[in-house]
């Protein structure tokens, strides 16, 4: 599957389907439309996306929690 659905997204990140629509609004992914208010968001640019955001939690948190 190469593209998801604002649905998919929901079901993937745990989000309702307003916070995937502000995703795509500050374009924090690539996403196109398809008629009628249909949505497809790009898989790689999702991953890449969810990759950036991995990182950036590893950065900020305690390499050692509880210490």
């Amino acid at each position: 599957q190469r593209c998801y659905t604002v649905k998919d997204l929901q079901t993937i990140l745990g989000v309702s389907r307003g916070t995937v629509y502000q995703l795509m609004k500050r374009k924090e992914f690539r996403w196109f439309q398809i008629g009628n208010g249909r949505y497809r968001i790009s898989r790689k640019s999702l991953d890449e996306w969810l990759d950036k955001i991995h990182e950036l939690v590893k950065a900020v948190a305690p390499s050692n929690p509880g210490e």
